[in-house]
């Protein structure tokens, strides 16, 4: 019978072992790397919608400071611009409008929303002209625009109060923007009622 040498018996134990860091140093990368992917990507979302069925703001009555000559609370809400979503980097539908209120305020309002989930989704007002396909995908935070807030959700009807002094002849498009991958979902150009 043949012995093995405490040499080679060493040799071996410490490949064994160097193989077992190795491998435990791949399964945590591996881990890190889903976990990561998982965070940014939302994966889940695409599955998941949220529905928000707002109805129109009421109108408080009296007119803000630098609003201008408010109507009468009787004249009621007068949408001042609309337009209707075109599809972008994920299927889009719905309208925009921007609706000046009674007390002189503004709202954007979405109706019939309909489009993907997704993470870090806002409401952008921009100067950007509304192209259609993958020319149009990437440009709404190019040159000037307002966050309106985080999407409230991705199907129904939902409103953003635009900020009081807002110069609303400098703004043309809405977009649904990601903001974690810098691309519209859809977007919508605005033409004055």
């Amino acid at each position: 019978m043949r012995g093995t040498s405490p040499r080679g018996r060493g040799t071996t134990v410490r490949n064994t072992r160097r193989r077992g860091r190795l491998l435990v140093g791949a399964v945590i990368a591996v881990a890190v790397v889903l976990g990561a992917g998982l965070y940014w990507f939302q994966p889940w979302k695409l599955w998941q919608n949220e529905t928000v069925r707002e109805a129109l703001p009421a109108a408080t009555g009296s007119a803000r400071p630098g609003a201008g000559s408010a109507p009468s609370a009787a004249a009621g809400p007068r949408t001042v611009a609309s337009g209707e979503l075109i599809s972008h980097e994920h299927a889009t539908t719905g309208s925009v409008k921007i609706v000046r209120l009674p007390d002189g305020s503004h709202t954007l309002r979405l109706e019939n929303l309909d489009t993907s989930n997704g993470p870090d989704l806002r409401v952008l007002l921009s100067d950007a002209p509304v192209k259609e396909g993958v020319a149009g995908w990437r440009v709404f935070d190019d040159g000037k625009y307002v966050t309106l807030g985080k999407l409230k959700g991705n199907k129904g009807d939902q409103n953003y109060e635009l900020p009081s002094g807002i110069d609303l002849s400098q703004y043309t498009s809405v977009s649904i923007w990601c903001d974690r991958f810098d691309v519209s979902f859809g977007a919508a150009a605005l033409a004055k009622a």
